[in-house]
């Protein structure tokens, strides 16, 4: 299922540095500078250094606005968890918002399935 956000935008979509900075309350120049401090959030730069932010860069900004404005840390200290994570990451599929959700499915479908007398 996707979401919209917005007129006929859906979650997967990209969006602009304005579009984005409208939907979290952060300003801009704030996106840009965190993009000089998180080498983790690298938007497409299209003709006229146009940002366009994917689906996984908006959920990293709300990442780091939550770790950086709600939590107390620091930018280095945020910097160190974003890097201990890349390295102790297991799975390389976690990192797509996706994956929770479809095998939440998967597992209802296998207990639909398991229920009605069919077995996966």
């Amino acid at each position: 299922m996707l979401v919209t956000d917005g007129p006929g935008k859906t979650d997967t979509a990209f969006r602009t540095i304005g579009e984005l900075s409208r939907e979290t309350g952060l300003p801009q120049h704030i996106l840009r500078y965190w993009e000089t401090r998180f080498s983790q959030l690298r938007p497409l730069q299209r003709a006229g250094n146009r940002r366009y932010y994917r689906a996984e860069d908006a959920v990293l900004v709300r990442r780091i606005d939550t770790l950086l404005n709600r939590e107390g840390y620091t930018v280095r200290g945020v910097q160190q968890l974003l890097a201990a994570e890349k390295t102790t990451s297991v799975a390389p599929d976690t990192s797509d918002p996706m994956i929770p959700a479809l095998r939440a499915i998967r597992a209802l479908l296998a207990q639909a399935l398991v229920e009605d007398g069919r077995h996966i």
